[in-house]
């Protein structure tokens, strides 16, 4: 992992793509329906911004972080309700201006910690250049699908190393989210940058292998695509069967999305 600032500055760049994606759009389309059933792009952004919230406050104000965990419901849905109410009946505009605010206050407060710090989060406390890098897992997803409402060719860099070394750490989250027993096996991640570059992850000589183009690893991982129509290739019987149930997330897995959906 680099440094926080060098993540910091990758994160930033993140949220001025999906900015370019949608600060254009009219109001028809900000109530276009995407990918993910029953949330339009007015949902994605509104989505973005319940989640730079907490994690600005999570890193500028720790305190009132855990006490708004502590109100928190059992019932993962309907926090995702709770907090999408907030931002996603604005009119584009508003909207649009708030995710800016939201988004750019959590850059600054999670530049502002000590890198050797952590910052309290939902599941458990975490340096906060990972969290800067979860954040890029949430641009990435939710960017994906605007980009795909609106018929938009994405164009990726390296920066994506950050979201495949985030992945690589949250390698057991599809087992977690579907109460499955974790595999007491280490897997090989071989993924090749959009600039030819291949990021290497786990021993060497092990039998389960996951192999790729880091777009596509990126796009299995936040559920985007489906693994049969990526270029993502898996040796061994727990990768595999890991290809199914990947996830960079915690919570719910969701439908994911359907073999052709993209064709």
């Amino acid at each position: 992992m680099s440094g926080l600032q060098d993540v910091i500055t990758a994160l930033t760049a993140d949220g001025e793509d999906v900015d370019r994606l949608v600060k254009d759009l009219d109001a028809a389309q900000w109530a276009l329906p995407t990918p993910a059933p029953g949330w339009t792009v007015a949902h994605q952004v509104a989505h973005l911004a319940a989640t730079f919230r907490m994690a600005g406050l999570a890193a500028a104000d720790p305190a009132a972080f855990g006490a708004m965990a502590s109100k928190l419901s059992p019932d993962f849905a309907a926090n995702v309700e709770y907090a999408l109410s907030a931002f996603v009946n604005d009119p584009p505009e508003v909207l649009l201006s708030r995710w800016r605010t939201e988004r750019d206050a959590a850059f600054k407060a999670l530049a502002a910690v000590p890198a050797d710090k952590v910052v309290p989060w939902l599941v458990r406390p975490l340096p906060p250049a990972i969290l800067a890098c979860a954040g890029m897992m949430e641009l990435f997803g939710h960017g994906q699908d605007i980009a795909d409402t609106l018929g938009v060719e994405r164009t990726f860099t390296d920066r994506l190393h950050y979201l495949v070394a985030f992945a690589v750490r949250t390698w057991d989250f599809g087992y977690l989210a579907r109460e499955l027993p974790t595999p007491e096996v280490e897997f090989r991640f071989e993924i090749t940058g959009p600039s030819g570059a291949v990021w290497e992850f786990g021993p060497a000589d092990a039998e389960n292998r996951v192999t790729g183009p880091a777009v596509d690893f990126c796009l299995l991982v936040t559920r985007r695509r489906h693994h049969s129509d990526l270029a993502v290739t898996a040796t061994g019987p727990e990768a595999t069967a890991w290809l199914e149930i990947a996830q960079a997330y915690r919570g719910p897995a969701g439908t994911g999305r359907e073999p052709g959906q993209f064709a």
